[in-house]
């Protein structure tokens, strides 16, 4: 049913939450999966029209999601990972299409009023800029949203 599965990361406790849910999924549709974060900082959104250098934001991302992708080889998944810099809306579904996923699967938080014009609904807008179907897992309320390294 699906067989590539982009899995957008936060860097948060969130990103166990999906994950845990599409270790399952992948594994009744023998599905690869695809990883990803979008560094959203000034240097990541600008690196490319300015050349710069990868700044530490990235070089920490770049290594939590390589992590990611060690720890999901070694229980026996196909897993690639894809560093971003930008909207995170916008990358995710341009990811979607250009690598050929059947499926999107995000954590969400469950903001509601306020707080989603606060934090933003990336969810929502990815799942309107794309064909691709999108699944949303919502996280447990309370989870601390700094993220750890792994």
């Amino acid at each position: 049913m699906y067989r590539r599965i982009l899995v957008p990361l936060e860097h948060s406790p969130y990103d166990d939450v999906i994950i845990a849910h599409v270790r399952q999924l992948a594994t009744l549709c023998k599905s690869s999966l695809l990883l990803m974060h979008v560094a959203d900082g000034w240097a990541a959104r600008h690196q490319k029209s300015l050349q710069l250098r990868e700044s530490e934001e990235m070089r920490v991302d770049r290594e939590y999601l390589e992590g990611w992708c060690a720890t999901l080889r070694g229980e026996g998944f196909e897993a690639d990972s894809i560093l971003a810099g930008g909207d995170p809306a916008s990358e995710i579904a341009a990811a979607a299409d250009r690598e050929h996923c059947d499926l999107i699967a995000m954590a969400v938080h469950g903001h509601r009023g306020l707080q989603d014009v606060i934090y933003g609904t990336t969810a929502n807008t990815v799942r309107h800029r794309t064909m691709v179907p999108v699944l949303m897992v919502r996280g447990p309320a309370g989870l601390r949203l700094a993220g750890r390294p792994r």
